[in-house]
């Protein structure tokens, strides 16, 4: 399997609603499961973050068991609403 990146960024995005949305998905002070690396920080216009999967599989997982749900449902202080998405099969990942 190949490792599998996405870049999500949230138009009018903040650190606090980045901050809020990270608790509410994440293990404390840890990636979930297959993720094998996480970067955010702001860009032109908002909020940019970059993940790294192990696989398609393990991103769709976590999408389809954790991340749609908590959304849908609403993180207090998270972000407003899904994020504009660009994913990439990845030929490299170095460490």
């Amino acid at each position: 399997m190949a490792a599998y990146g996405l870049i999500h960024f949230f138009p009018g995005g903040t650190k606090e609603q980045y901050e809020a949305s990270l608790a509410a998905v994440h293990p404390a002070k840890g990636l979930p499961a297959g993720q094998i690396y996480h970067a955010a920080g702001p860009s032109k216009g908002g909020w940019t973050i970059i993940a790294v999967h192990d696989s398609k599989a393990s991103w769709e997982k976590f999408r389809d068991q954790i991340l749609t749900p908590k959304m849908q449902a609403g993180i207090k202080g998270g972000f407003a609403g899904p994020p504009q998405e660009t994913t990439i099969d990845l030929y490299k990942v170095m460490p």
